[in-house]
């Protein structure tokens, strides 16, 4: 593959892609006006090719489309040419609507999440399994990727790694305000919090979640009364419902 990449979308999950790329592809990106381009480029920190959306040509690239689900039809009626293939990360738009309106000789679905930005990213994929190994070594340059044998599968995956960073960003957020009231300094909470997550991180990939906390909850003590309240306030549905609603959303879109 060309080690060119052409992002057609200039917004937050492109430029997070983008980040994570920078260091192994020449990027180009597409988009609506010169000066949006601008602000991309010096938050991505590095010179590109900026080319505006009506009339591009898109013969023989691989294209990375960062768009609004909405606008599919409308950026596909701006571009020429064929792609040698599309990575889209569109959440919720079918391989069958993206062929319908992108130019393209292959199509594969991606769901990147924020991480990417840090090479953290847990990405899902699905589409032409001719371009299954293309996907993978791509998408792997921004952290971890997980091949799913069909789009309903990648619409699930959606609600739970696209995004579930704005999920774990709430219960951050409410377990540091917490020990804020409780009388903890913010800065110190935030900074305890953080570094809980990265301890955390690196655990639950060697342990199975159950056994995590059962071998940080002792009879009686401080660990079982916070979990009893957590329980209480019924978090572990919510989070069940969160899966559920942003699957629906996904599918809707």
């Amino acid at each position: 593959m060309s080690k060119t990449l052409t992002f057609i979308g200039n917004g937050n999950m492109a430029l997070s892609i983008a980040k994570g790329l920078i260091s192994d592809y020449t990027i180009e990106v597409v988009g609506r006006s010169l000066q949006s381009l601008e602000v991309f480029e010096k938050k991505l920190g590095i010179t590109i090719e900026k080319h505006l959306l009506e009339g591009f040509d898109i013969k023989g690239k691989t294209l990375i489309l960062c768009v609004k689900p909405a606008n599919v039809a409308e950026v596909g009626a701006q571009l020429i040419g064929r792609a040698r293939v599309l990575y889209s990360v569109l959440a919720g738009t079918s391989l069958e609507k993206l062929r319908t309106n992108i130019n393209t000789n292959a199509v594969v679905r991606t769901m990147p999440n924020l991480a990417a930005s840090v090479n953290k990213s847990m990405t899902t994929l699905t589409g032409d399994t001719a371009f299954r190994e293309e996907a993978e070594q791509l998408l792997s340059t921004i952290g971890k990727t997980q091949w799913l044998g069909s789009e309903k599968e990648i619409d699930i995956a959606t609600a739970l790694a696209g995004s579930g960073p704005a999920y774990l960003a709430l219960i951050a957020e409410a377990l540091a305000d917490g020990a804020v009231k409780e009388g903890l300094k913010r800065d110190d909470a935030m900074a305890i919090m953080r570094g809980l997550f990265e301890g955390f991180g690196a655990l639950i990939q060697e342990i199975h979640p159950a056994l995590l906390k059962d071998g940080v909850m002792s009879p009686g003590g401080t660990t079982a009364a916070g979990y009893a309240a957590l329980e209480k306030g019924n978090v572990r549905n919510a989070c069940i419902n969160a899966i559920e609603k942003a699957h629906k959303r996904a599918k809707e879109l």
